[in-house]
């Protein structure tokens, strides 16, 4: 079970606290709104009406010892600037904090913020890249060049094994897990032996123009 604390409990920083919070997660959801902090509070381990732009209120919480606080304050860039500098200060190590824009986010990280969250862009990332590549299941970014996704295989791999294909060296992909759908099961590096079949799905790490070419052959 993981501590952290969230400040600023609109539509994002509402939903962090609920997830986290529904993952098992101690949750500290602090807000200047009493109204935000009475609708998250069924949702939280504790929710707290606080300015947390006050240095003195803030130290009181403790937030040092959290193992991450979720920086979601409004539109206002100097509120969630000024809160970032009293957690680096305070001694939180890891910040992560909701940006405007990217020199926002240049701004947060200069003060202290160790990961910049973008809601809108990375949600937009996210649906365009299934929409565009609809072969994948889900995708999670790397890097500008690697992806790692799952996806179904296509149906010139179905009856071979990995040996066979040798995607390493055929398509530059390395296939890292399968998921067997029937029966369930996981399998993580699966042996060279393994014989795919229709209903796996093949996790696989590969840079973003090979990993279209499977695609390709679907």
């Amino acid at each position: 079970m993981g501590r952290f604390a969230v400040i600023g409990l609109g539509n994002f920083g509402f939903h962090a606290a609920k997830a986290l919070y529904e993952d098992g997660n101690e949750v500290v959801a602090i807000d200047i709104d009493k109204s935000r902090v009475q609708g998250v509070d069924p949702h939280s381990t504790e929710a707290i009406v606080l300015d947390a732009t006050d240095t003195k209120d803030l130290k009181s919480l403790g937030l040092e010892t959290m193992d991450a606080v979720i920086v979601s304050t409004g539109t206002k860039i100097s509120t969630s600037i000024l809160i970032c500098l009293h957690l680096q200060e305070i001694g939180v190590k890891k910040i992560l904090a909701k940006a405007l824009d990217d020199d926002h986010g240049k701004i947060l990280e200069r003060v202290g913020a160790t990961e910049i969250i973008h809601p809108e862009r990375d949600m937009a990332l996210r649906v365009s890249r299934h929409l565009s590549r609809p072969n994948v299941i889900d995708f999670i970014p790397l890097s500008d060049e690697y992806d790692l996704v799952q996806v179904g295989p296509p149906s010139e791999f179905v009856g071979k094994s990995l040996r066979e294909l040798n995607l390493r060296a055929t398509h530059n992909v390395h296939v890292i897990a399968i998921k067997e759908l029937i029966p369930e099961n996981f399998i993580l590096v699966p042996p060279a032996s393994f014989v795919i079949k229709d209903s796996d799905i093949l996790i696989m790490l590969g840079k973003d123009r090979d990993i279209k070419k499977i695609k390709a052959l679907k």
